[in-house]
């Protein structure tokens, strides 16, 4: 294990649902590092995130390590490894550190954004699951609270619309075909490969694993509402590509230890 000082122990910031999150709250579990987690309120965090990291960030994940408020989850991998470099993320090779480092933009930019739209397009057909979703999210003295976590639905439904624009049908139509795409051009990069990139697990593929998970739902990954009827027709025909066996296989090889932390649950 890592061992840090009390007062010097890291702090990770998190939307508990977020797959940026999952993706820094893995590598901080993959390295072992002793943390503690906060989670505002979905929407009160883009205030706590400009003030942590001075107008810098507007989101979570922003991760306090050593004096620093570092945001967005490539940055905080990058400084992981700088300060708990074993087990490392990236690959010694430089070649393949590179392109290690050049997937895992490549499943930032070009699965990220797509997903989250889709998954909360769907998300808010049901605003019933959606409710009983969101309840963890919801500070325990508010839980008990008649018609808390219908509020909290409305709240984020009305905020992810305003942020992401996802009650777009065309939108959502969209992000399905680009979802689909980034599939296959992970399955192009194993190329029937165990990993991305070379012969142990990466960066690369902790990203698209992590990035992927509100497709495959495994069982290590985040809670989700259950799917809706409409998201569960989209993913059922997917289940059987090698592209998503892989991303459950790498939630289960990869992410069943977790690092200890306080606060909020993984």
């Amino acid at each position: 294990m890592s061992a840090v000082s009390e007062s010097a122990k890291p702090v990770l910031w998190h939307i508990r649902i977020s797959h940026y999150s999952e993706k820094a709250r893995w590598a901080l579990g993959y390295k072992n590092v002793e943390h503690d987690r906060r989670a505002p309120p979905p929407g009160l965090h883009m205030a706590v995130a400009l003030w942590l990291t001075r107008g810098a960030q507007k989101t979570f994940p922003v991760l306090e390590l050593g004096g620093r408020h570092i945001g967005d989850s490539t940055a905080i991998i990058a400084a992981l490894e700088e300060t708990f470099p074993s087990p490392p993320l990236y690959p010694e090779d430089p070649g393949e550190r590179e392109r290690a480092l050049e997937l895992e933009d490549w499943f930032d930019e070009g699965l990220g954004p797509d997903i989250r739209l889709l998954a909360w397009h769907e998300a808010l057909l049901d605003r019933e699951k959606l409710a009983q979703g969101l309840s963890d999210d919801i500070p325990p003295p508010l839980r008990r609270l008649r018609g808390a976590s219908a509020g909290a639905a409305r709240y984020a439904g009305g905020f992810v619309n305003l942020r992401y624009g996802v009650k777009a049908e065309e939108a959502a139509k969209r992000a399905r075909g680009q979802v689909i795409a980034a599939l296959d051009h992970l399955e192009a990069e194993l190329d029937g490969n165990e990993y991305l990139v070379g012969d142990r697990f990466t960066v690369a593929d902790l990203t698209a694993a992590a990035l992927f998970y509100p497709l495959v739902l495994p069982p290590e990954g985040p809670r989700l509402p259950d799917p809706t009827e409409r998201f569960e027709h989209f993913r059922g025909p997917l289940k059987d590509r090698p592209g998503y066996r892989w991303v459950a296989e790498m939630f289960r090889r990869h992410r069943k230890a977790r690092a200890p932390a306080s606060a909020v649950a993984s």
